[in-house]
């Protein structure tokens, strides 16, 4: 289990995470996070963020006990649940959110999707998201690179 501090940019406030992320979970997003080029991994305001040219494209968190408050309101869930959020865009990003559950649609960014992972995940089209998140963000000079 991973567990430690977030920090919430708005204010300057250090907060104690308030759930421990899944061990598996996060060496499993960790090894596809950094198999692609340019990449690193941070700790985020809550839970662990990857970025290719410190651009974010992969954040992990759990939702539990309606906190975050933001996240808790976009992704209806019971009890402590991992979540992961990435970009999408086009017919990708049209067909995910038709999709509805595991996949959700926050108001805060109009590329961002959350995915609710758990036993039935699919972790090969998990590395698929990931990557076409990566290359998002990434710089037209290397977002061929994956």
């Amino acid at each position: 289990m991973h567990a430690g501090v977030g920090f919430l940019p708005q204010t300057g406030a250090v907060i104690e995470a308030r759930h421990e992320l899944p061990a598996d979970v996060v060496d499993r997003l960790r090894a596809i996070c950094l198999a692609l080029p340019e990449t690193g991994e941070e700790p985020a305001w809550v839970g662990i963020r990857w970025w290719v040219r410190r651009k974010a494209f992969a954040h992990l968190l759990v939702i539990d006990h309606e906190w975050p408050p933001a996240y808790a309101r976009a992704v209806p869930v019971e009890g402590p649940t991992p979540v992961l959020t990435f970009r999408s865009s086009g017919a990708e990003l049209a067909a995910l959110t038709a999709t509805g559950p595991p996949f959700h649609k926050p108001p805060w960014h109009p590329e961002h999707v959350t995915l609710v992972l758990g036993r039935n995940t699919d972790w090969d089209e998990v590395a698929e998201l990931v990557t076409e998140s990566w290359r998002l963000q990434a710089p037209k000079r290397i977002a061929g690179r994956a």
